[in-house]
């Protein structure tokens, strides 16, 4: 990603810092768990049972991240995971998606609750944890153990990862965005996962795609990351569902 969109990134990544502390802290909410029944019908959410029961029997894609999975500033059915359900339903593929997203979550908190996100039928985990690491400039090493934890739990229950990358700010300096970049790839080759490059490809830095904190996408934002995700996605769900 070329210097300037990192720039751009970085100074909307620190405006959210300190704009919004319930952003820069662990959080302790739920995750927006999804499904297209829950997202559309407002009866389903006075009676979870319902939607369990509407989509009992299909495998599931969990989406496990932070802000940017759970469709901050979204409506429900704005956030990229649910996109991609509606893309899964017009192709004809037999998945529910469930959004894992949970605002301010880091990739230590993403693997605290994996056993929750993994229960079930999940046939694939996409896992796009990261930015929250970035912001507080905790160590690539820590984000690489902990990405390496998740993919290896999941792949001990046959799960197929698809590891989404982000990239640091450049506040900590040449060295540090480096490290941290190179995290996602040297999963990716030695667990053999596949790869987004970047979550955030078309979006990060392009001010009509973001909301007014300059980080979280508008939902155009949010369809373009769908696109990102569904590149990767769309072989491995075609090839699982036959």
């Amino acid at each position: 990603m070329r210097s300037w969109v990192i720039g751009l990134l970085a100074a909307a990544l620190m405006c959210t810092a300190c704009g919004s502390r319930d952003e820069a802290a662990p959080s302790t909410s739920s995750p927006r768990a999804s499904t297209p029944a829950a997202a559309s019908s407002p009866s389903s959410s006075d009676n979870p049972g319902t939607a369990a029961a509407e989509h009992e029997g299909k495998p599931k894609i969990v989406f496990l991240g932070d802000s940017l999975t759970a469709g901050l500033g979204l409506s429900e059915d704005e956030a990229y995971p649910i996109v991609l359900q509606r893309r899964l339903q017009k192709e004809g593929l037999p998945y529910d998606v469930v959004n894992a997203g949970v605002s301010g979550d880091t990739s230590a908190g993403g693997l605290s609750r994996l056993e929750w996100a993994l229960d079930g039928d999940v046939r694939v985990l996409v896992v796009a944890l990261g930015g929250n690491d970035a912001l507080r400039g905790l160590p690539p090493e820590e984000l690489k153990r902990n990405l390496a934890e998740i993919i290896r739990r999941a792949q001990a229950r046959h799960i197929t990862v698809v590891l989404a990358g982000m990239e640091a700010p450049p506040n900590y300096g040449r060295d540090y965005a480096v490290a941290f970049h190179r995290v996602y790839p040297a999963l990716a080759k030695e667990y053999h996962v596949a790869l987004v490059p970047f979550l955030l490809q078309g979006v990060g830095g392009v001010a009509r795609l973001n909301q007014r904190d300059g980080i979280h996408p508008t939902a155009e934002g949010a369809r373009i990351v769908a696109d990102n995700v569904w590149t990767i996605l769309a072989p491995i769900v075609e090839r699982r569902a036959s």
